[in-house]
């Protein structure tokens, strides 16, 4: 009787084979025919869950996506719940953190992510998707401070958009310094550096 085979967790394997491949090698080496070796497929079968490189680029971004939003979710359903703990600032801390490339699972994400985002630039069917995801990113930031300000966790007279997009490019920033220079940029620079930020935000002034 032959195998039968289920088409999501095809197409996931698939996935999983393209961000090894990219991790390793690069995104330019994700080829059909590398992601087909990868996976131990043939390249009729990657051909058969997926009509083409685009295609299959747009579902490894997504699935790359997914790891990272599912963490940062865990993380906000607590945070934003209003029975969710008392120590609002960690929570913030540690949500905004799982953006950043603080160990090796978080490292080969982001790296993965940059090169998505760069390949981006030049290729259509991944621009609209990076922008979707940057823009969900951002909206989270804005609801997280927006709480903190109805909270009175923020100094007073912020302008929530100018905040949400100056946190936001200092989260990608650090990421991409880290993921250049990993031994020059490591996690406790990273955590003290949103740490900084976050006081300023809260009105502090660090020593």
């Amino acid at each position: 009787m032959p195998k039968i085979v289920d088409p999501a967790e095809r197409r996931q394997a698939v996935a999983d084979a393209v961000l090894r491949v990219a991790a390793r090698e690069g995104l330019e080496r994700a080829s059909l025919r590398n992601v087909a070796d990868e996976a131990g497929l043939a390249i009729g079968s990657v051909r058969h869950y997926f009509t083409g490189s685009s295609e299959l680029m747009i579902f490894a971004m997504q699935e790359l996506a997914r790891r990272i939003d599912s963490r940062i979710r865990t993380h906000a359903r607590t945070l934003l719940d209003p029975e969710g703990g008392t120590d609002r600032r960690a929570q913030v801390e540690e949500l905004l953190t799982e953006t950043l490339p603080l160990d090796a699972e978080r490292r080969e994400e982001s790296a993965l992510w940059l090169s998505f985002v760069t390949a981006a630039r030049t290729r259509p069917e991944l621009r609209s998707r990076a922008a979707e995801l940057q823009a969900g990113l951002d909206g989270l930031i804005h609801r997280v401070l927006t709480e903190a300000e109805r909270s009175g966790a923020l100094a007073p007279g912020l302008d929530l958009a100018v905040e949400t997009r100056r946190l936001s490019a200092l989260l990608d920033g650090l990421t991409l310094q880290a993921v250049q220079h990993p031994d020059l940029v490591g996690p406790d620079e990273l955590r003290a550096v949103l740490r900084r930020h976050l006081d300023t935000l809260a009105g502090r002034c660090p020593d």
